[in-house]
C-alpha cells in the first residue's frame, strides 16, 4: 500500500487526531504528513506538547524542489516519533507559508508514493478541504482518500458536496483510486448505514467517540494504563485493517481493468 489521505469538509471532525492515532497503530513503518495549510503543526504543538523544535520541513522542501534535491531533502527532514515506526513530516509554521506550497504538492506526491518501494506507507493529514493552498494534488494521487465526518447534520451537509466530487473523480480517473468515509462517533445521531446512503460513498470504518483517550493524541495527555486498549485505539487498529483491504481491492480492480484493456 502507498498513499492514504485524510481530510475534512468542516471544522474539527478529528482529522489530525485520527491521522496520528492511525499512524501510531499502523502495522508497518509509516510516514505521517501534516499537509494542513492552516499551519502551526498541530502534532508538534499537541502530541509533542511543544517540546520538539519545528524544523521548517516544508520550507526546506520548497527550496529543495527548486534545486532538484527533493528526494534527498525529504529523507533528511522526516522526524521520528518516539516508541513507534512513525516518521513525521511537520506542516508549515503559519498559513502565510502555505502559499508557497502550490508547486510542491504534485512533486511531493510522487516522492511520497515512491516510498512504498522502501517498505514505508504514507498517511496524509490534508486538513479542511477547499482552503487556499489546500494539498489537492495529494488527494488526486492517493490510493485512498478518506473524508472524516461526524454523524450530525452540519457535518454531513458540509461533506455531501465533497463526497460527490470525490466519487466522480474516482470514477473518471481524475482523483484518488478509491474514496470512503471515516465516521467519528456513530449514532450521534445517525448510523453508518444512514451516513453512507446520504453521502453515496462507503463508510470504511467507524472511530469510537472517546474524548479522554483522544486527548492523548490531540494535546499530549498522559496515557492511562487502559489507553493502549481503549475503544478508540481498537477502532484505529480496525481502521488500519479496513484501509489495507480497501486499497488491495482497488488495486486488484485496476489490474483487472488494465488486463481487459490490453
Amino acid at each position: 500500500m502507498a498513499l492514504v489521505v485524510l481530510a475534512s469538509a468542516s471544522g474539527a471532525p478529528g482529522v489530525t487526531t485520527t491521522a496520528l492515532g492511525l499512524a501510531l497503530c499502523w502495522p508497518r513503518p509509516v510516514v505521517l504528513v501534516d499537509a494542513d495549510p492552516v499551519g502551526g503543526s498541530a502534532v508538534l504543538a499537541g502530541y509533542f506538547r511543544g517540546g520538539v523544535a519545528h524544523n521548517d520541513a516544508m520550507v526546506q522542501l520548497v527550496l529543495a524542489r527548486r534545486d532538484g534535491r527533493l528526494p534527498d531533502e525529504l529523507r533528511a527532514v522526516l522526524m521520528p516519533v518516539p516508541d513507534s515506526e512513525v516518521l513525521l513530516l511537520p506542516g508549515v509554521r503559519s498559513h502565510a507559508q502555505a502559499a508557497s506550497l502550490g508547486e510542491l504538492w504534485p512533486e511531493l506526491g510522487l516522492e511520497l508514493r515512491a516510498l512504498e518501494a522502501t517498505g514505508q506507507d504514507v498517511i496524509v493529514d490534508a486538513g479542511r478541504l477547499g482552503m487556499v493552498s489546500s494539498p489537492a494534488p495529494l488527494v488526486e494521487q492517493a490510493d485512498l482518500a478518506l473524508l472524516v465526518v461526524r454523524s450530525d447534520l452540519p457535518s454531513l451537509a458540509a461533506a455531501r458536496q465533497w463526497a460527490a466530487t470525490w466519487g466522480s473523480a474516482r470514477d473518471d480517473g481524475t482523483g484518488a483510486a478509491a474514496a470512503g468515509l471515516v465516521l467519528v462517533g456513530e449514532g450521534r445521531p445517525y448510523t453508518a448505514g444512514e451516513v453512507s446512503r446520504v453521502l453515496q460513498i462507503p463508510v470504511v470504518e467507524k472511530v469510537a467517540w472517546d474524548e479522554r483517550t483522544a486527548q492523548v493524541f490531540s494535546v499530549g495527555q498522559q496515557p492511562s494504563a487502559k489507553s493502549g486498549n481503549s475503544r478508540l485505539v481498537r477502532s484505529y487498529r480496525a481502521l488500519a485493517g479496513a484501509i489495507d483491504a480497501m486499497v488491495a481491492s482497488a488495486r486488484q480492480d485496476a489490474a483487472v481493468r488494465g488486463g481487459r484493456a490490453t
